[in-house]
Order: structure tokens, then sequence, then C-alpha cells
């Protein structure tokens, strides 16, 4: 399994993340962002965490994986921080 793709994402006060079959959409008090679903990654939201899961061990899915998890948890970020440059 992904070592990154298990981690699961906190989700702070006054993030909302709504999962259909096509898109994952995160809205905060900076804005609302929107990212297409990978096939066989599936993503459920419990009250303040969300877990991201494989449905199989193919090479496509397992390379997916963590990458799904890394955009949704910079997704919650730029909802809640925004974008900075240095």
């Amino acid at each position: 399994m992904s070592r990154i793709g298990k981690l699961p994402v906190e989700i702070p006060a006054g993030v909302t993340i709504t999962v259909d079959e096509q898109f994952i959409t995160v809205n905060g008090p900076k804005g609302m962002l929107k990212q297409f679903m990978m096939p066989g990654i599936k993503v459920t939201v419990e009250e303040n965490i969300a877990t991201i899961s494989r449905l199989s061990d193919e090479q496509e899915h397992r390379s997916k994986h963590g990458l799904m998890r890394t955009l949704i948890a910079n997704m919650v970020e730029g909802v809640t921080k925004g974008f900075e440059k240095k």
C-alpha cells in the first residue's frame, strides 16, 4: 500500500468536501476547488477525516493512490490558507 495514500486527510472547521462519481469539491473560507476523480480510487469522508483507498492492486491504481491523497490535501490547504509566493 502507498505510504502517502494511506494517511488520512484532516478537514479543518469551515471546510466541506463533497464527493460524487466524477468530481471532488472542496469549499472553504478562501474559495472552492474542484478535481476530477481518478478511476479506481475511492474517497470517503467521515466527520472531519477524508480517507483515500484504491479498488485493486493494479499498477495504475497504486500509482494514483498517493497522488489523489496529495491533491486533496493541497486543495484543503488552498481553501484555508490560500496561495503564497515567497
